[in-house]
């Protein structure tokens, strides 16, 4: 099959004939940093970078919907990053690359600043338990990276479907970005952007969206400043939203073992060749 459904949704792009796969994992990070756009795309364009990109249904869209823009997504968890980069080289996509890593070493040690056009994060996990709260994303010190990456006006888009993240994410982003609510769904995706919008929206859940424009006139040194004083990411996270986090874990699940029923077949099929 050359199209990919997602709790009904299609993913987005065709499978292409295998001869025009392409290759979009970057297997070794730089050590020393940061990337060399030029070397890694191989051309001067727009930058866009999703944060905790998981399978990729919202980078590979936006790599299809603009073939001008050069895009980075970078997770974690290696075996989501592993069926982005499947799929993204089963679309014959060159502008774009996958790579296994951490969102705030790639913000601190990868990219250069005032590079990237636009940094997009989606669900990003808001750990339940208080002891974890340093490990949440969306604090102080990391929005000075992220203002620190993006170009003159580049634009921050983020998404939670935790009410108590997104009230603090609405306290504390407006002092490095212009922000504004999105109040409805992304017009190119109304059924979702990423797997965890479409399951929350599915089942009646609200999904919170915004886009801030970086405040150009807030330098690096005073940015810092400011994050000193601000409050960490402390908030209820809300352990009702665990159903949603486990049928997101299911859905990952049931993906891996499709993937590998379909190469044992294929295998099976080779070696009756």
């Amino acid at each position: 099959m050359d199209v990919e459904l997602e709790f009904g949704v299609p993913f987005p792009g065709r499978i292409v004939p295998q001869a025009n796969w392409t290759q979009t994992a970057i297997k070794r990070l730089p050590i020393p940093g940061p990337f060399n756009w030029r070397a890694l795309f191989g051309r001067e364009a727009p930058r866009i970078i999703d944060l905790g990109c998981g399978n990729g249904r919202f980078l590979i869209a936006h790599a299809l919907a603009h073939p001008e823009c050069d895009h980075l997504g970078v997770d974690c968890l290696p075996v989501v990053i592993r069926y982005a980069v499947r799929r993204a080289n089963q679309r014959g996509l060159t502008n774009i690359r996958f790579a296994v890593a951490d969102a705030r070493e790639v913000l601190e040690r990868l990219i250069p600043p005032h590079s990237v056009a636009e940094i997009h994060i989606y669900h990003p996990q808001p750990y339940y338990d208080l002891a974890d709260v340093h490990r949440r994303l969306i604090a102080p010190k990391f929005l000075c990276l992220v203002h620190r990456a993006l170009q003159a006006g580049g634009k921050l888009y983020i998404q939670s479907d935790n009410p108590g993240y997104w009230d603090y994410i609405g306290q504390i982003v407006p002092i490095f970005f212009d922000f504004q609510e999105h109040e409805h769904p992304w017009p190119e995706a109304p059924q979702g952007r990423t797997r965890r919008e479409i399951l929350a929206l599915q089942r009646g859940l609200p999904v919170f969206r915004g886009i801030g424009i970086r405040r150009d006139y807030l330098q690096e040194a005073e940015a810092l400043q400011q994050a000193e004083a601000l409050p960490p990411p402390v908030f209820n996270a809300d352990r009702r939203l665990f159903e949603l986090d486990r049928l997101e874990r299911l859905a990952a699940h049931a993906t891996v073992r499709k993937h590998v029923a379909g190469a044992n077949r294929l295998g099976t099929r080779r070696r009756k060749r």
